[in-house]
């Protein structure tokens, strides 16, 4: 038993000396970069979304947890929706009342055209009568009265259907409007990500805007870092980079420049040394591509320290020890 421990602790011993070992090498490394090759240091960062409500109300479900990847589109929690379902259920009803009302209206018009129809054949019928006296202009004077009135009485039938149509519109507006606030109910995932944070639980109340959820949108995954301004004049968007995190100096990623900041600054605080806190520099992203991302998406982590590397001269060869290593990726 004692003897199995011993062995562990020498083991463990041995490990610290090698990654002692090699992150003095890494750093040595680092002294000697080549002229058209800028580092700084910084950390891994990605994009945060909140997901919230739309609407005030009662949270029915929350489904993920934190630390859960999540594809876009996924359902992560649901509102409790009774009495929006209600308000559907009237906007159906409405909406089928205004159709019964259409289609009387329209049955009146094929009524009112009909009696129209027969009262300009009879109108035409006894006009060329009366002209030539065979019948009493009082005949011919009432056959016009009612072809007259049929044609008024079409009018107003077709403007009955003109506002029964408008009814139906109203209805039918209404009930998108409840289904899409039912469908909003349902809160989604915006982006392909990790559950960052969970905050809120089933039977909380919310207020509109209330947020459930924070995600980490793991498609904009960057390091941002500080250079002096004499590089960043020479730094194009989609420059190539390559980032090294601290905890795996053995792997390289390789990145692209997809931010320069239009204006010099004082680095801030965090940045390691005092010399680049005292310099103007430029601030600048440094973007590892989705691709990537995808392939290794259960082993991204945010927060993690490392340092960036930008080509600032495109053809500066990159040296041997920032050629891409990447982790085996995992399912």
């Amino acid at each position: 038993m004692k003897r199995s421990r011993v062995i562990r602790v020498i083991a463990g011993l041995l490990l610290i000396v090698g990654l002692l070992i090699a992150w003095q090498w890494w750093q040595g490394q680092q002294a000697t970069l080549p002229e058209g090759i800028v580092s700084g240091n910084g950390r891994i960062e990605a994009v945060q979304v909140h997901v919230a409500t739309k609407y005030p109300g009662k949270i029915e479900s929350v489904i993920a947890q934190e630390g859960d990847m999540v594809e876009r589109g996924a359902v992560l929690a649901t509102m409790d929706t009774d009495e929006l379902e209600a308000s559907h259920a009237e906007a159906e009803a409405r909406l089928a009342q205004a159709e019964e009302t259409k289609a009387e209206a329209d049955a009146a018009i094929i009524q009112r055209q009909s009696v129209l129809t027969l009262a300009e054949q009879e109108l035409a019928r006894i006009l060329p009568l009366a002209e030539r006296g065979s019948v009493a202009q009082r005949q011919a004077d009432q056959a016009k009265s009612e072809r007259d009135s049929a044609q008024a009485a079409l009018e107003v039938a077709q403007a009955h259907a003109r506002t029964a149509q408008k009814a139906i519109d109203a209805a039918r507006a209404a009930v998108q409007r409840v289904e899409t606030q039912l469908d909003e109910c349902i809160l989604k995932a915006a982006v392909t990500g990790r559950v960052l944070y969970r905050l809120a639980e089933p039977g909380e109340m919310m207020g509109a805007g209330g947020r459930v959820l924070t995600l980490l949108d793991l498609d904009d995954i960057y390091m941002e870092i500080f250079i002096p301004a004499r590089d960043a004049t020479r730094l194009a968007i989609g420059a190539e980079a390559r980032i090294v995190i601290d905890a795996l100096p053995e792997y390289v990623i390789p990145a692209e420049v997809s931010f320069v900041a239009p204006e010099a600054q004082f680095t801030p605080k965090q940045v390691e040394t005092q010399s680049e806190r005292d310099e103007l520099m430029f601030r600048i992203k440094v973007r590892i591509p989705q691709e990537i991302v995808a392939d290794h998406m259960a082993s991204v982590k945010t927060g993690v320290r490392g340092v960036a590397y930008v080509r600032v001269q495109s053809d500066t060869p990159w040296p041997e020890y920032l050629l891409p290593r990447l982790p085996e990726s995992k399912p």
